[in-house]
């Protein structure tokens, strides 16, 4: 198991997918800024952790832990390595499902040096006995550890150097009360706009060489559902394409092109949104639908359809969530190329 997973199951590895992919991580790395000033979007996360890491700098002491919140995909591991990278001190980065017990998390924490940033990814899955250790160390900058087992078991204390640890989630609910209080400062990551996104993919292409038309970026940024890390691998797909059938040079008809040749539509739906649309307004007349119901429907994993297809379809206007099941809006009637029936919120 990697130290940091993609996910809590597995999913197909659709283009438009915000968790990350096996071939990500080696293009990650190649586009990732280096600095708070060439971090693209997140005006307002940017600013107030710069007056985070500035004010700590100024008065010389450890910066507070830090929590980033939010979907996959939007920057919550760059946003850390750049806190180390400002800070001029060194990352340790692990996952909450690697720290299963509290000798996992011991073992990181023995070796940290002052002034060290520990970056946790899906701190939410942090196993109890490492968490409640935790406490401690981010509070008292201690750990006890237990050596030996039953009655003759022994606590020893163990001071660690002041440190700085960045969480990372895509559930925030999920975390527990006291280690949520603990985090001096918490970030909310927001969804990208067009105009942010355009910029990521031209920055992108930049880096990658590759020869992209200004209208074309656009297109890709258009269909990336908000989320930079499905902007890069569109990028990553088109510029094949365009290898193949466009000389290597991105215009809007290669972007088309390709995005089409991946099920990737102008609203940024592939083949499995569509999919549940279509099952949820042709085979159920527009709902209410229960997830289970859909998810045999579309052949797929409840899960995957209630965690990776409904947040993009709600937040698109294209599904409600009620008490009674999932309803298609007039928006995916239209986009489906149907007429919605009369009393459909938002039909015309």
């Amino acid at each position: 198991m990697s130290d940091i997973e993609r996910t809590e199951f597995e999913v197909p590895e659709s283009p438009v997918d915000p968790h990350r992919h096996q071939g990500d991580t080696d293009l990650e790395k190649s586009l990732r800024p280096k600095s708070l000033n060439d971090f693209i979007g997140q005006p307002k996360v940017r600013e107030q952790l710069h007056l985070v890491l500035s004010g700590a700098r100024q008065r010389g002491v450890t910066p507070d832990h830090i929590l980033l919140s939010g979907p996959p995909g939007l920057g919550k591991t760059t946003m850390a390595m750049i806190v180390a990278q400002e800070l001029g001190t060194s990352l340790r980065m692990t996952s909450g499902p690697a720290l299963e017990r509290a000798g996992d998390l011991a073992a990181m924490l023995s070796n940290i040096m002052e002034g060290d940033v520990l970056f946790i990814d899906e701190i939410h899955r942090i196993a109890r006995p490492a968490e409640e250790m935790l406490y401690m160390a981010m509070e008292d900058f201690r750990i006890d550890v237990i050596v030996g087992k039953g009655p003759g078991a022994t606590s020893i204390p163990l001071e660690i150097p002041p440190f700085t640890l960045v969480g990372a989630t895509t559930r925030a609910g999920m975390l527990t009360g006291p280690l949520r209080d603990r985090f001096g400062f918490t970030a909310q990551m927001e969804f990208y706009d067009t105009e942010d996104l355009t910029q990521v993919v031209t920055r992108a292409a930049a880096i990658l060489g590759v020869d992209i038309a200004d209208d074309a970026a656009v297109e890709i940024a258009s269909r990336s559902r908000g989320t930079p890390r499905i902007a890069n691998r569109l990028l990553r797909r088109v510029r094949d394409y365009a290898d193949v059938h466009a000389d290597g040079h991105v215009d809007l008809d290669a972007t088309r092109g390709a995005l089409e040749v991946f099920d990737v539509d102008d609203l940024g739906l592939d083949r499995l949104d569509r999919a549940v649309l279509d099952a949820l307004i042709r085979g159920h007349g527009g709902g209410p639908v229960g997830v289970n119901t859909l998810a045999i429907a579309v052949g797929e994993e409840s899960t995957t359809v209630e965690e990776v297809c409904e947040p993009y379809l709600v937040r698109a206007g294209l599904m409600s969530r009620t008490g009674r099941g999932r309803v298609a809006t007039a928006a995916a009637w239209y986009h489906l190329g149907l007429t919605p029936p009369e009393g459909t919120p938002g039909a015309l």
